[in-house]
C-alpha cells in the first residue's frame, strides 16, 4: 500500500491530501487523541512500572527505516560453540498502560496503528509510542528479553522471554546497514545477522513457507500527474524479518506447550485464488511455469522491479483469510499460518499492535511459571474479534488510499486503450468483472459494452472510460 509521498506539490497535492481526508471521515478514522488520553499518556511516561533485572549491559541495536521513531525491537546476536544466539528486546507497553484505564480503551478501539501515504495513526499517543516506551537508543527501557537458542543450521532449540531493563547502543537504518554489509565494514551484529537470515529462509523453503518482501510504495503528487514509484526492497529487510517471524514462532510454542494464549492463523488458499493469482502473473509478463507451485514462485520475484513488487502486493490478496485463535485450557484444532509452514503468535509489534502486548504478557508468565495477569485473561476471548474489526478497517483504508492513487495516476487518460489480462469474471454476470494491466500495474472494474461475456484468462485491450478521483473509481469496457 502507499506508506509516502515524495516530491508532493501544487494544486495536485490539494487535491491528493483532500482525498485522503475524505477517506478519513467516511471511514471514522481516528486521527487525535482526546486530552484525557493525552494527559493519562504523560503521566504513564513519567510513572512506568519498572522491572527488577537489568540487562542494560547487553549491547542491543535497532534497525528500522530512517525516519521511525515508533522502536519496538531491539537485537543482539551472538555466534557460539553449537550455532547462534538471539536476544530480542520488545518494548513492554504493559509497564505504562494501566488495564482498563484510558490509554488502554482508547487503543482497544484503535487495535493498530494505521499508514497513510502523509502521516501514521498510532494505536498509542506519541509521547508512548514515539518517547518514553521506544527502544531509542542511549535510553533505559522496560522491554521483554527474548533469547532463542539456534543450532548451526538456524533451527530453534531453546526461547525464553523475561522482563528486564535494555539499552540500546545504536538506531540504524537499513539503507546504511546493507551498505556496511556490502563494503565489509559492518559490525559483528549485522553480519551474524546476515548469516542467521540466510539460515532462517533456507529452513523456510524447507517448510515450504513463504514470506512476502513487500517494496513500500511512494506517491509521487505534482503538476504534471501523479505516480507510484517503489523504493527498493534490500536484503538485510528480510534477514531483519526472518528474527520477527523467529521469535512470533517461539511464542506459538510457548504458548500452545502451555495450553494458554493467541496465535495468528492463515488457512491454506483456495485453488480460485492460486487460479487468479496466476492471471495476474500472466498479465505482467511474469514467467510462472505449471509445476511451480506458489512459494518457489514468491521466491522468482524480483521486488525492485516494477512488475515483481505488482505481483508481490497481489499476493497479499492471500493473507486476507488471516485472523486470531485465543484458547486457555486445550489446544485448538486448527491454529497453523499456512503461508509460514508453522504456528506462529504476534509478539514483535507491541506499539503498534494491541494483540502483541497480551501475547507478550502470557509468554512471560509461562516461562516464569507463574499465574497469567487477570486483565489478560478477562480481554482474552474477545480479542480476536477486536483485532479482526481493525484488521478490517485497515484494508479498507489500505484499499481507499490505492483506489484513490489509481484514479489520480489515470484521471488524464480517459478514452486510451491499455493492455491487461481478465483476472476475474463475475459468476452473476459474465459482462463484469476485473482486468489487471501490464503498465501502470493497475487492476479495475472491466465491463463488456455488449452481451459478451468478458474472457477470463486472456489478454484483452481494455478502454479506460472513467477514472474518478472523488470517488475513487476506476472503470474500463472490453475495447
Amino acid at each position: 500500500m502507499p506508506r509516502r509521498i515524495v516530491n508532493l506539490h501544487g494544486r495536485a497535492a490539494s487535491d491528493f491530501v483532500a482525498g485522503l481526508r475524505a477517506i478519513d471521515e467516511q471511514l471514522g478514522i481516528p486521527r487525535a487523541f482526546s486530552s484525557e488520553v493525552l494527559a493519562a499518556a504523560e503521566s504513564a511516561a513519567a510513572n512506568p512500572r519498572l522491572p527488577d533485572a537489568d540487562q542494560t549491559e547487553i549491547p542491543f541495536v535497532t534497525i528500522d527505516p530512517p525516519e521511525s521513531m515508533d522502536l519496538d525491537q531491539a537485537m543482539h546476536l551472538e555466534r557460539t560453540r553449537n550455532g547462534y544466539l538471539v536476544r530480542y528486546a520488545i518494548a513492554d507497553v504493559a509497564a505504562f498502560v494501566e488495564p482498563g484505564g484510558l490509554i488502554d480503551l482508547e487503543a482497544h478501539r484503535r487495535g493498530q496503528t494505521l499508514y497513510a501515504p502523509d502521516s501514521r495513526i498510532p494505536l498509542h499517543p506519541p509521547v508512548l509510542s514515539e518517547g518514553a516506551a521506544s527502544l531509542l537508543p542511549d535510553q533505559p527501557r522496560p522491554a521483554l528479553v527474548w533469547t532463542i537458542a539456534l543450532d548451526g543450521t538456524g533451527e530453534a532449540s531453546k526461547v525464553d522471554v523475561v522482563r528486564a531493563m535494555v539499552r540500546s547502543r545504536g538506531r540504524f537504518d537499513y539503507a546504511a546497514v546493507q551498505a556496511q554489509l556490502d563494503d565489509g565494514s559492518a559490525a559483528d551484529v549485522f553480519v551474524l545477522l546476515r548469516d542467521i537470515g540466510e539460515l532462517r529462509l533456507e529452513r523456510e523453503r524447507e517448510r515450504g513457507g513463504v514470506s512476502l518482501p513487500l517494496p513500500e510504495q511512494e506517491v509521487v503528487v505534482g503538476d504534471d500527474g501523479w505516480s507510484l514509484a517503489f523504493r527498493d526492497v534490500l536484503p538485510v529487510e528480510n534477514w531483519n524479518a526472518q528474527i520477527s517471524l523467529l521469535t512470533g514462532m517461539g511464542a506459538a510454542e510457548i504458548m500452545l506447550y502451555g495450553e494458554e494464549g493467541l496465535v495468528r492463523t492463515l488457512p491454506p488458499p483456495p485453488d480460485n485464488a492460486i487460479s487468479r493469482l496466476r492471471r495476474t502473473a500472466r498479465a505482467l509478463h511474469l514467467d510462472w511455469h505449471p509445476d511451480i507451485d506458489y512459494p518457489d514462485f514468491v521466491r522468482t520475484l524480483d521486488p525492485n522491479t516494477p512488475a515483481g513488487a505488482a505481483m508481490l502486493n497481489s499476493c497479499t490478496s492471500l493473507l486476507r483469510g488471516a485472523g486470531y485463535v485465543a484458547f486457555d485450557g486445550g489446544v485448538p484444532e486448527h491454529i497453523e499460518h499456512a503461508a509460514l509452514a508453522n504456528e506462529y503468535a504476534h509478539v514483535t509489534a507491541p506499539l503498534r499492535r494491541l494483540v502483541d502486548r497480551y501475547a507478550g504478557e502470557i509468554c512471560v508468565a509461562l516461562c516464569a511459571d507463574a499465574d497469567i495477569p487477570e486483565w489478560v485473561r478477562t480481554a482474552l476471548k474477545g480479542l480476536p474479534k477486536q483485532m479482526e474489526q481493525s484488521d478490517r478497517l485497515a484494508h479498507q483504508f489500505e484499499r481507499a488510499i490505492l483506489d484513490l492513487v489509481e484514479a489520480g495516476i489515470l484521471a488524464d487518460r480517459l478514452g486510451e486503450e491499455f493492455e491487461g489480462v481478465v483476472t476475474e469474471v463475475d459468476h452473476k454476470d459474465k459482462r463484469k468483472g476485473s482486468v489487471m494491466l501490464s503498465v501502470p500495474a493497475v487492476e479495475a472494474r472491466l465491463t463488456s459494452p455488449s452481451d459478451t461475456s468478458l474472457p477470463l484468462g486472456e489478454r484483452v485491450k481494455a478502454r479506460l472510460v472513467e477514472a474518478n478521483k472523488e470517488t475513487r473509481t476506476v472503470r474500463f469496457e472490453l475495447a
